[in-house]
């Protein structure tokens, strides 16, 4: 009974039977779907809560590594996306849906992610605000082509931000002010852990046809995702390593440097295109999980 407590706590044993789950019985996503928003929410407020409060008493202490955010997730992440797409899409729908991926911030999921490698919580979380800042001014600007207004853009942003970043931390300094944070560190993983079973869950199982389906059309989608993860991740860790960042940084920088916010890119893309200008975003989702489990054994590996 022990053995199957623990399993049902370990991280990566609850993403692979989430991606699993949804490749095989996908039926129950018609329900899940509405509980991914506040799952994701759910996470963010549990992980902030690791967050020293001093934090938001020095403005000045959050400009560099906002920089750093905005420099990662836009000039490293963005640049090889379409460094990469432009060599080997040639697939006009797809094509579109690389774009409006390379445009989206940095995900709000690098925060629970960083907890969980013993990165830099502080320096993520700037580093995620910068990303979205930059967003709000280059994705209506690029988007103004496509829709002749860059209002869906600056909504979907607004709404992320509020719901994903600004009521989690929020909550989160209440329950700290509370004590509460103090009863929730015992169940702090299972939470996190079992809020992104369903987030995972939900994104596999909505595209389980087109995963299964279409795996040939697939391919170049899913070597540009595994490009911009595992190749571009150890590249972004070797350069941390040689220019003697600390490495809670490292895993910050690497965080940022790989992951975008699929969600929102999947939730563009089908609004101003379609359903297959959506598949960039869907894939490397997938691959982003897979990624995460990837990095936790490499991890352990080093240790």
């Amino acid at each position: 009974m022990k053995k199957i407590t623990k399993l049902l706590q370990n991280r990566d044993f609850i993403l692979f039977l989430a991606l699993m789950t949804g490749l095989l019985l996908p039926q129950a996503s018609t329900w899940t779907q509405h509980l991914t928003l506040p799952a994701l929410a759910l996470v963010m407020t549990i992980s902030t809560m690791g967050i020293s409060g001093g934090l938001f008493r020095s403005p000045r202490s959050l400009i560099v590594p906002a920089l750093c955010g905005l420099l990662m997730s836009y000039g490293v992440l963005s640049g090889f996306i379409i460094g990469l797409s432009s060599l080997f899409i040639h697939d006009r729908e797809l094509w579109n849906g690389f774009v409006i991926l390379a445009l989206m911030p940095p995900a709000v999921a690098i925060i629970p992610f960083t907890d969980l490698f013993k990165g830099n919580s502080s320096f993520s979380l700037a580093g995620i605000m910068g990303g979205y800042l930059g967003a709000l001014i280059i994705l209506p600007l690029i988007l103004y082509r496509y829709l002749g207004s860059s209002q869906f853009a600056l909504e979907r942003l607004s709404v992320a931000a509020i719901v994903l970043i600004i009521i989690p931390l929020v909550i989160s300094r209440i329950l700290l002010w509370k004590k509460i944070d103090k009863n929730l560190e015992p169940v702090k993983g299972v939470i996190i852990n079992w809020s992104f079973f369903v987030v995972v869950y939900t994104i596999v199982a909505l595209n389980q046809n087109i995963i299964t389906q279409q795996p040939l059309r697939l391919l170049p989608v899913a070597a540009i995702a595994v490009g911009s993860m595992f190749v571009l991740g150890p590249i972004i860790e070797w350069i941390g390593k040689l220019f003697r960042i600390d490495p809670q940084t490292t895993v910050s920088l690497v965080l940022l440097g790989t992951i975008k916010n699929y969600g929102l890119a999947a939730g563009i893309a089908l609004t101003i295109f379609n359903k297959e200008s959506a598949l960039p975003a869907t894939v490397s989702t997938i691959f982003m999980f897979v990624y995460v489990i990837w990095m936790g054994f490499r991890q352990r590996w080093s240790r």
